[in-house]
């Protein structure tokens, strides 16, 4: 249970997404799982408000391209899916609160599609602890983003109301050829 080939080599497609150059093979304990070269991925899906705590990328990139991968294609059930996910973190090393936390995250993504009454227990014993941690900071930092965006806003709206609407007079001392 583990990636076989270690060596992931992306290639940035925008400011988004992102592109796999190398196919990244993963083996779990009954089947391996080829992710193609070529095949698009944005990493870790993270609200803005969250990426102070979890970036896009990170200990767990492999394990949210595996995921993309198995959400895109018919290759496992989204709950399979959200479970190699999880198991996939583990590998990695990421901690218990924030593997657990973003499980909780892609299980919520999915609609909880295919959710157990005892997986929506568990699901719930995670979530609510995390939206309350999580609250406080979240309204902190998107207030400061929002009031960021006001002063980009208006800096924006001054540089468009100054901008010079002719040519500046020729420079003497600058030759022409």
């Amino acid at each position: 249970m583990a990636f076989v080939d270690s060596g992931l080599v992306v290639e940035e497609l925008d400011a988004k997404f992102w592109r796999v150059v190398n196919p990244l093979v993963y083996q779990g304990d009954t089947e391996e799982f080829v992710i193609p070269a070529g095949f698009r991925t944005d990493f870790a899906s993270v609200p803005r408000a969250l990426v102070w705590l979890v970036p896009r990328y990170g200990a767990y990139t492999r394990a949210a391209i595996l995921h993309d991968f198995l959400r895109n294609t018919d290759v496992v059930s989204t709950v399979d899916a959200d479970g190699l996910f999880r198991r996939c973190l583990h590998e990695f090393g990421v901690s218990l609160p924030r593997r657990w936390m973003m499980w909780a995250a892609v299980r919520l993504a999915s609609g909880l599609r295919g959710a157990s009454i005892g997986d929506i227990a568990i699901w719930l014993v995670i979530a609510v602890p995390s939206v309350v941690f999580l609250a406080v900071p979240v309204i902190v930092v998107q207030t400061f983003l929002l009031l960021f965006w006001f002063v980009e806003l208006a800096f924006w709206s001054a540089s468009r109301l100054t901008r010079r609407t002719t040519a500046p007079p020729p420079n003497p001392q600058l030759k022409t050829a």
